[in-house]
């Protein structure tokens, strides 16, 4: 997964939001939108058809457009329930709904608490030297997501997700946080967050802190949690001119986000594909919060 630029400096390399190259034969295109029971849009949605290794993910305005064998597309969003949509033949305008994922309410606990750690990036390894990117270079990208696994002993509540970007050139960038519940191996990620945490990454050759904040109480029981990057979307116009580009005249930090690369192992996910793969490094995500006693 690592792949260095043709550099005198390597730099460590994760593309995460590449579509993975799939058999094209007797494919046709679905194209539609996605709403919720009250015809509301919904963004960033992850769909695809697992077996196939096919993905995509939706705009902000929920629509989506894919290219598929006859078979079933499954759509994947951390507030909905997910749904299934069998391919019978080229489609311009289906209409899927989406219905909202019934979750249990926050509870907050009494008790003494301490400040703490949850997770820590790792060791920052090559400095300013080796970076981890995640590059944009398709139009519709399958929707990856990149984290750690966290181990929560006692009960904790999450305050701060901190992330440092080193540096950003993708326009219009919207990135967003999601956690995991790890429970058992048939259906090992149970989302726990009512809605995805979204912020946005300006453009910028400086490295920026993040401190993201959950809106709603955010409670950990104890238990293993995945904690995950995404890019969910960008400026369109932006992308599409990058894409129409020759491939020569592209430069290779165009449309890329760079991290420091840490030294602690780290997954990258992709719901509508249903797999998972370890990395060695990750892109130094952190959790703060109270630990309950």
């Amino acid at each position: 997964m690592f792949t260095p630029y043709p550099m005198k400096i390597k730099l460590l390399t994760v593309l995460l939001l590449f579509p993975l190259c799939v058999c094209a034969q007797n494919r046709v295109t679905v194209k539609g939108r996605i709403i919720d029971d009250k015809g509301n849009a919904i963004e960033y949605v992850q769909l695809g058809v697992p077996k196939l290794q096919i993905g995509a993910i939706s705009t902000v305005d929920g629509r989506f457009e894919i290219e598929v064998p006859c078979d079933t597309v499954v759509f994947f969003h951390v507030s909905y329930q997910p749904a299934a949509y069998p391919v019978t033949g080229a489609v311009e305008d289906v209409v899927i709904v989406l219905h909202e994922q019934e979750l249990p309410p926050a509870v907050v606990i009494g008790g003494e608490t301490k400040e703490k750690y949850l997770l820590r990036p790792g060791m920052n390894v090559l400095k300013n030297i080796g970076t981890i990117s995640t590059a944009l270079r398709s139009e519709h990208p399958s929707g990856r997501e990149l984290g750690s696994v966290v181990q929560a002993k006692k009960p904790f509540f999450v305050k701060d997700i901190l992330l440092s970007v080193r540096s950003n050139h993708i326009p219009g960038c919207i990135a967003s946080i999601n956690i995991y519940r790890i429970e058992g191996k048939k259906e090992p990620f149970v989302n726990i967050l009512h809605k995805p945490i979204y912020f946005n990454v300006p453009v910028s050759d400086a490295p920026q802190e993040f401190d993201i904040q959950p809106e709603d109480a955010l409670l950990l029981e104890p238990g293993k949690y995945f904690i995950a990057f995404q890019i969910v979307g960008c400026d369109k116009d932006a992308l599409l001119a990058f894409l129409s580009k020759p491939e020569e005249e592209r430069k290779h930090w165009e449309m890329t986000m760079d991290f420091n690369v840490f030294l602690k192992s780290s997954y990258i996910r992709e719901a509508a594909l249903g797999k998972m793969e370890s990395l060695p490094v990750n892109i130094g995500v952190a959790v703060k919060g109270l630990e309950y006693q």
